[in-house]
């Protein structure tokens, strides 16, 4: 067996001794870690895990099944980074968890559903095994052109180029960003997958492997600044494509809009409707970008905004993060992620479930139908509430 690559992270490890506090969010109304909430076990917590890698580190325990799957179950929230009491090392805490797992991939002793979720990635280029040559007819319509030297670069990632939830909400935000006359381009069939959640799982070849080709792609094209749909791109374009010779100035759709809307180049109309947002982990936690979302919302005339109990900081996951959107590990059982977020949704009254990412969109556009809440909560993205907000824009 080999050890976590890290020795200040492998001293971390036996260090923890479990107080709990990682599984809840910052006023203990709830149990905020999703795979605790999903399966109930403290395996499934993040002390859980702590403890497990430590004795799996020791020879204590075997690599088994059971490991892997308690070890591929967590979504990366970052919930357990935000309420750790222990400043020294609770910024190490997902990385713990995503060495374990890169171990694991190293071995070979992966979830048959995670090995599934690479070999779709290395051999299509998407999760989904579709045609690359159909990657940017998403954009059909929208005014988009092929990215040469216009000012920005707008990734739409595999999700919304290929999922009917997430190319809804890209068609969405590129007609918007063309409408309000930013001089942006996309790149069709040459995009990549940004590799983010492939890396969250443990694959580091196969990651270096998608950033490196998107990052000779962007510079061959001369991109300078990318704006996301996806959080997930988003992250891991700013976390790690610097370290790998990618250096960008990328910014999620919603930072875009919200200036967009300062500077009245999208016009609105009063719209009376109660809207709710849920923060997706990786903009929020990951990236710390809470308000242009919530500018966005408060921008509307007459429409109401009001928060879930749970938000910010303390926002309860929507269980589509760390690949479990592809893998489904956590399940969709009535304690799966999203179906309580969803649940949580409809107790504000907001008629209107607004999401800033395209994986958040398909997990809780789902669990509103498992929940069977149709006719009161429907999810939408910024833009798309934007668009029924709006006038012409200029």
């Amino acid at each position: 067996m080999t050890a976590i690559r890290h020795i200040e992270h492998e001293h971390i490890v036996h260090r923890c001794f479990r107080c709990g506090y990682c599984k809840y969010p910052s006023d203990y109304s709830d149990f905020n870690c999703p795979s605790y909430k999903a399966f109930g076990w403290d395996t499934f917590a993040p002390g859980g895990r702590m403890w497990l890698t430590r004795a799996w580190l020791s020879g204590e325990i075997e690599t088994s099944a059971r490991f892997a799957e308690i070890m591929f179950s967590c979504v990366a929230c970052d919930n357990c980074k935000e309420q750790c009491v222990f400043p020294k090392f609770k910024d190490f805490l997902p990385d713990i968890f995503q060495e374990t797992r890169a171990e694991l991939v190293g071995e070979g002793r992966i979830p048959p559903s995670v090995r599934d979720y690479f070999k779709a990635v290395a051999v299509s280029g998407n999760p989904y095994k579709l045609p690359q040559s159909e990657r940017g007819d998403w954009a059909k319509g929208t005014g988009l052109k092929p990215f040469t030297n216009q000012k920005y670069l707008f990734y739409a990632g595999c999700v919304g180029s290929y999922d009917e939830v997430g190319k809804r909400m890209a068609r969405s935000v590129g007609k918007l960003l063309a409408d309000a006359g930013l001089s942006v381009g996309i790149l069709g069939q040459e995009e990549g997958c940004d590799g983010n959640d492939v890396r969250a799982l443990g694959e580091m070849g196969l990651f270096t492997q998608l950033a490196q080709t998107n990052i000779e792609t962007f510079k061959a094209k001369g991109v300078k600044e990318i704006i996301t749909l996806d959080p997930h791109a988003l992250n891991t374009f700013k976390k790690d494509y610097p370290g790998l010779g990618g250096q960008f100035k990328v910014q999620h759709y919603s930072e875009v809009l919200a200036d967009l809307l300062k500077k009245k180049k999208i016009k609105l109309k009063a719209w009376p409707v109660k809207i709710t947002y849920h923060d997706p982990c990786y903009l929020g936690r990951h990236q710390r970008i809470y308000q242009a979302p919530r500018d966005i919302l408060k921008a509307i005339p007459k429409a109401e905004f009001v928060e879930m109990h749970r938000h910010g900081a303390n926002a309860f996951c929507c269980g589509g993060g760390g690949g479990n959107f592809f893998t489904d590990i956590l399940g969709t059982a009535e304690d799966s992620a999203s179906r309580v977020r969803v649940r949580e949704a409809a107790q504000t009254g907001a008629s209107i479930l607004a999401v800033a990412c395209p994986n958040c969109a398909k997990m809780l556009s789902d669990a509103v139908k498992m929940e069977h809440l149709e006719d009161r909560l429907e999810v939408l993205g910024l833009a798309e509430i934007l668009k029924r907000a709006g006038k012409e824009t200029k």
